[in-house]
C-alpha cells in the first residue's frame, strides 16, 4: 500500500519536469524567434524592389558602375529586410564577397560629417593608412580614403556600398558635405561606388540642396505596407507557433492547437485589431508578443487572451496620462484652464496670465472647495508643469518676454486629460465638473 502511494506521489513530479523542460524550450525558441529577427529567403510581397535594388547593385559590385538610390517606406514597411535579403545574396558571390566593402552610417549615430568621416575611416580600416594626416577638405580626405582602397595595379578600386540610414538626418549637417561628395563620387565614377538611402520620408528629396539634388540619380524604391489585417493574423499565429522539428509531438500539437484557438478568440482579434491600426510594425508586434509570452510557466502552460490584454495594456501605457495622476491639486486645475483656452481659441497658443485669468474666474465661482492661491504659487506650479513638458514655449527668443507673457502650448489632448481626471485620486467633484463643462 505504503509502495503505492510513493509511486503516485512520484509520477506528477516526473511529468512537471518534463513539463517544465517544455515551456523552457517553448520560451528559448519564440524568445530567439521575437528578438533576433531572422532574414526570410525571399522578401514577401516585393519582388519586383527586390529585383530591381540587387540589379542595381550587382552592377555597382560587378561591373564598377556607380549608382545612388533611395529606398522610401514607413517605419516598419521592410527597407531594412529588403536591403539585407540583397546584400546577402550579392555578398554570395564569391568574387563579389572579396571585393565589395559595405560602410553602415546612421543618421541618428553620425550626427556631422566629422564623426561621419572617422566612422568611414574604421569601416574601410584606414585608420593606420591616414595616420596623422592633416586634409584642407572633406573632398580630399574622401578622395584620399577611395585611393587607398585601389588593388596593386592602381587601375580598378575595391567597389564600396554606403548604406545611410535615416537619410533624411544627414540633410540636416552643414552644408551637406558628406552627402554632396558621397554623391559627386558616384555620378563622376572616380571609384564605383553604391550610395543607398533608407528613409521613412516622402518629402526627402526636398531637403536636399540644388547642388546635391542635381549629383543624385533620382531613382526612388518605395514600400508600402500593404498587409491586411487576415495576413497580420496568420502571421501572429506563425509567430507563436512550434517549429515542427519540436522534440515532443503531443506538445507540440497541444501548444499549436492553443494558439490557433487563442486566434480565434473575438477579444484577442479586438486587442490585433487595435494594434494593426496603430502600426503595422513587426517590432511593435513582437514586442506585444514577448510580453504575453513571459507569463507563461509550468503551472500555466499556455498563452490565455487575458495574457494578450494585459501585454497590449502595458504596451498601449499613456505615459503623459500616468504623468497626469501625479499632480497636484493646482497644477490639474491649471491644465483644465488650459484646456478650456484650447477649446476656446481652437488650439492657439496661450500665455500664463491668460491661464491665470481663468483659473481666478473657477475660483470666484467655487472659492469654497479650491483654496486661493497666491500668483508666485501659481507661477511657480506653471513652471513645473514647462519641466514636466506637458506644455512648452512658442517663443524663440525668451529673454525679451516676460515670464507671465511668454506663449505656450499643451501638448495633452482632451481625452487624456478626461481620462486622467477619472482615475486622480480624491479628486474634489467641482474640478471634475468644470473640466466636463463646455467653456470654463
Amino acid at each position: 500500500m505504503s509502495k503505492r502511494k510513493v509511486k503516485e506521489t512520484h509520477m506528477p513530479v516526473g511529468e512537471c519536469i518534463s513539463q517544465y523542460g517544455y515551456i523552457f524550450q517553448v520560451q528559448m525558441i519564440l524568445r530567439e524567434r521575437f528578438c533576433h529577427q531572422r532574414l526570410p529567403e525571399k522578401p514577401v510581397g516585393m519582388e519586383s524592389q527586390h529585383k530591381h535594388l540587387l540589379e542595381l547593385l550587382r552592377r555597382t559590385a560587378v561591373h564598377g558602375e556607380s549608382n545612388s538610390v533611395l529606398i522610401v517606406g514607413p517605419r516598419g514597411s521592410g527597407k531594412t529586410m529588403l536591403l539585407n535579403c540583397v546584400l546577402r545574396e550579392l555578398l554570395e558571390v564569391k568574387d563579389v564577397n572579396k571585393n565589395v566593402l559595405p560602410v553602415h552610417l546612421n543618421g541618428l549615430l553620425q550626427t556631422d560629417d566629422r564623426i561621419a568621416l572617422k566612422e568611414i575611416t574604421r569601416q574601410l580600416n584606414l585608420e593606420n593608412v591616414v595616420g596623422d594626416k592633416v586634409f584642407g577638405s572633406f573632398a580630399e580626405n574622401l578622395a584620399f580614403l577611395l585611393e587607398a582602397l585601389k588593388k596593386g595595379d592602381r587601375s580598378s578600386s575595391r567597389p564600396v556600398l554606403f548604406i545611410l540610414d535615416e537619410f533624411d538626418l544627414f540633410a540636416h549637417h552643414k552644408n551637406q558635405t558628406l552627402l554632396y561628395n558621397l554623391l559627386d563620387v558616384s555620378q563622376s565614377a572616380q571609384a564605383p561606388v553604391a550610395v543607398i538611402g533608407l528613409t521613412c520620408r516622402l518629402d526627402v528629396l526636398e531637403l536636399l540642396e540644388k547642388r546635391v539634388k542635381s549629383r543624385f540619380s533620382h531613382r526612388q524604391i518605395h514600400l508600402l505596407s500593404s498587409l491586411s489585417f487576415i495576413q497580420y493574423l496568420d502571421n501572429v499565429r506563425s509567430q507563436l507557433s512550434l517549429p515542427q522539428d519540436f522534440p515532443d509531438t503531443n506538445f507540440y500539437d497541444e501548444w499549436n492547437d492553443g494558439i490557433k484557438t487563442l486566434c480565434e478568440d473575438q477579444s484577442v482579434v479586438d486587442v490585433l485589431q487595435r494594434h494593426y491600426n496603430s502600426s503595422k510594425d513587426f517590432r511593435s508586434l513582437h514586442l506585444l508578443l514577448m510580453l504575453a509570452l513571459s507569463r507563461v510557466s509550468a503551472s500555466k502552460p499556455a498563452i490565455k487572451p487575458t495574457d494578450l490584454l494585459e501585454a497590449s495594456r502595458v504596451c498601449m501605457v499613456d505615459s503623459k496620462a500616468n504623468i497626469l495622476h501625479g499632480l497636484s491639486i493646482l497644477e490639474l486645475c491649471l491644465i483644465i484652464a488650459m484646456k478650456h483656452l484650447n477649446d476656446i481659441y481652437e488650439g492657439e497658443p496661450f500665455n500664463f496670465q491668460m491661464v491665470h485669468n481663468e483659473f481666478k474666474k473657477f475660483l470666484q465661482r467655487k472659492s469654497h472647495s479650491i483654496h486661493n492661491f497666491d500668483k508666485p504659487v501659481v507661477i511657480k506650479a506653471f513652471e513645473h508643469l514647462q519641466q514636466l513638458e506637458l506644455i512648452k514655449s512658442m517663443d524663440s527668443s525668451t529673454a525679451k518676454i516676460q515670464k507671465e507673457y511668454q506663449l505656450m502650448k499643451l501638448l495633452l489632448d482632451h481625452s487624456q486629460i478626461m481620462e486622467a481626471l477619472q482615475k486622480y485620486p480624491q479628486c474634489p467633484t467641482d474640478v471634475k465638473q468644470w473640466a466636463m463643462s463646455a467653456f470654463g
